[in-house]
């Protein structure tokens, strides 16, 4: 009787517990690994796939699809073919690739999928992470604002002669070691004064090259503001590839929340090679230059996330610095030319410019802002008017003159003129002026307050003006009412005569003809030096030219810079 009970007590805890069970078809499709090469994997079976749809492997290795064929998926390995081989089990995730996004990332070091590299604390939050897709739409024109806030890179050529608004997508391009990087690392550093939070992304870049980059920024910038997206050369070719996605979407969290970001690219040369790479491996057919047809597309709807959203959406804005590398100067190239046709403007580096030791680089000629003055302060806009003119012509008159004969006293002084402004607009790195003192600079230069100074004196002028700047906080944007100008510009006229003081305690006397430097205060001019046919004196510092000097022996012919 005791056993039939303990029988009947199974029984009933049996059926309770069959009754809790839902029994129904569940269905799991699972691919197979064909072959594996050079990064990317053949798979078949699963028939269901989507494009760029994140699919994992047995060994837990991850990759995206990015073609699919009748009977097969080409799908480009993430972390490299290390532990994926032939006849391996692959699954749907059912999901695109995603990036980890958040405040929580300023001041890492993380890799396109949002894994840190800098050997901080892990990224995990409890499960409460937001993530967004790496292949976002652009806002639609209707979501969009003018753009007409400046975004102060601290390089004056730029902010006077280019000046970049937030949310312009500005290329940077030119041969390899011209100081493009440089730049964009300027631009970077110089919003420790400002609002915007910077992502800087490392496509195919060796990695000391990054180390230099990220130490400088921890060094003279904010690094509580930035953040480092890295796919270095030894990186797979696809996390290569998802780099530049992976760092907009980082930045856009930030610009959908009214926050303002600069992204730097660096470099779309090699994240275009990087897919021409991708697409002859899986079998896309080739275009110009071997790149597929679809070259000018990715980069088009990539640079196209850079934008001013409206005030109703928050107004935040997405600066895009993209980085790209010429051949021997060629901008008609390729992707040189995509890349001008998708941006808003283009800083040309040039190497030339950059062997003479005029940095930075930018060649005037050739460099230009579509955006401009309409992203310039009024009172920057007014005093830089003439200057890319006046350059322009300075280099086409100093050209010239090398052949000799321009004797004119116009061309003299215009070319004298011109010397300064070159001198003005060489710039060492990490020395940024804000917009106060472009503009004590750029009006003492339209008013002539440099004519009386040497053009190798002008740098001294402006390194007190930058070391001034350096000391005094910045903590907003430029204000057009500020009293600071008028400062300012009482700071450059006191360092021009001091420098011009300093000058004429030392020459009484006229110095030889080819002396390009300030004279006495008002002395007389002296005889012309040995091997000039009549060189004049020094020009006084404060008391006008001095007197001519008498004829010197004959020597040279050359004229001077002087009077002749």
């Amino acid at each position: 009787m005791c056993a039939a009970e303990s029988e009947s007590r199974w029984l009933t805890r049996a059926h309770g517990a069959l009754s809790r069970v839902r029994f129904a078809a569940e269905a799991q499709t699972f691919g197979c690994v064909e072959r594996v090469a050079d990064g990317v994997a053949r798979i078949s079976g699963l028939a269901d796939v989507a494009l760029d749809e994140t699919v994992r492997f047995a060994s837990g290795a991850t990759g995206y699809v990015r073609t699919l064929d009748a009977d097969f998926a080409n799908v480009v390995l993430l972390d490299g073919a290390a532990g994926v081989g032939a006849g391996e089990r692959v699954e749907r995730t059912g999901a695109v690739l995603h990036v980890p996004v958040g405040a929580d990332l300023l001041g890492r070091v993380i890799d396109p999928l949002g894994r840190p590299l800098d050997r901080g604390e892990p990224l995990d939050d409890g499960g409460r992470r937001t993530w967004l897709p790496v292949e976002r739409p652009a806002p639609a024109i209707i979501e969009r604002a003018a753009v007409s806030e400046p975004l102060e890179t601290g390089v004056l050529i730029v902010d006077s002669l280019f000046a970049v608004g937030r949310g312009q997508r500005e290329l940077i391009i030119g041969d390899r070691a011209t100081g493009k990087t440089a730049l964009a690392v300027d631009a970077i550093v110089n919003q420790r004064a400002s609002d915007v939070i910077c992502v800087y992304v490392a496509v195919g870049q060796r990695a000391t090259a990054v180390q230099r980059v990220i130490e400088a920024v921890r060094t003279r910038g904010a690094p509580h503001r930035c953040i480092f997206v890295v796919a270095p050369s030894s990186a797979s070719p696809g996390m290569q590839w998802i780099a530049p996605f992976a760092g907009f979407s980082v930045a856009e969290y930030f610009r959908d929340r009214g926050q303002h970001a600069l992204v730097v690219i660096d470099d779309l040369s090699k994240h275009a090679a990087t897919h021409r790479e991708l697409a002859l491996l899986t079998g896309d057919p080739p275009g110009r230059e071997a790149y597929p047809g679809d070259i000018f597309y990715l980069h088009a709807r990539l640079l196209e996330r850079a934008a001013r959203l409206s005030p109703e959406l928050g107004g935040g804005s997405l600066t895009a610095l993209p980085i790209a590398e010429t051949d021997a100067g060629n901008l008609s190239a390729y992707i040189p030319t995509n890349l001008i046709s998708i941006t808003d403007g283009q800083l040309v580096m040039d190497a030339a410019l950059f062997a003479a030791n005029q940095r930075p680089a930018v060649n005037v000629g050739l460099s230009v802002s579509r955006v401009g003055g309409k992203a310039q302060p009024k009172a920057l806009r007014e005093v830089a008017g003439r200057l890319r003119i006046d350059y322009a012509q300075f280099l086409e008159l100093e050209m010239f003159a090398r052949f000799g004969g321009l004797t004119d006293a116009r061309v003299s002084a215009q070319i004298a003129r011109g010397e300064r402004i070159r001198a003005l607009l060489a710039q060492p790195r990490f020395s940024p002026l804000g917009a106060a003192e472009q503009i004590a600079l750029l009006g003492a230069l339209a008013d002539g307050e440099f004519d009386a100074l040497p053009a190798n004196a002008v740098a001294h002028v402006r390194e007190r003006l930058a070391q001034r700047g350096a000391q005094t906080p910045r903590d907003a944007p430029y204000n057009e009412a500020s009293q600071s100008i008028a400062a300012l510009r009482e700071q450059v006229r006191e360092g021009i005569a001091g420098i011009a003081g300093s000058a004429g305690s030392t020459g009484g006397a006229g110095g030889s003809g080819s002396t390009d430097g300030a004279g006495g205060t008002g002395g007389a001019g002296g005889a012309g030096g040995t091997g000039s046919t009549g060189g004049t004196g020094g020009t006084g510092g404060t008391g006008g030219t001095g007197s001519t000097g008498g004829t010197g022996n004959t020597g040279s012919t050359t004229p001077d810079k002087g009077t002749p």
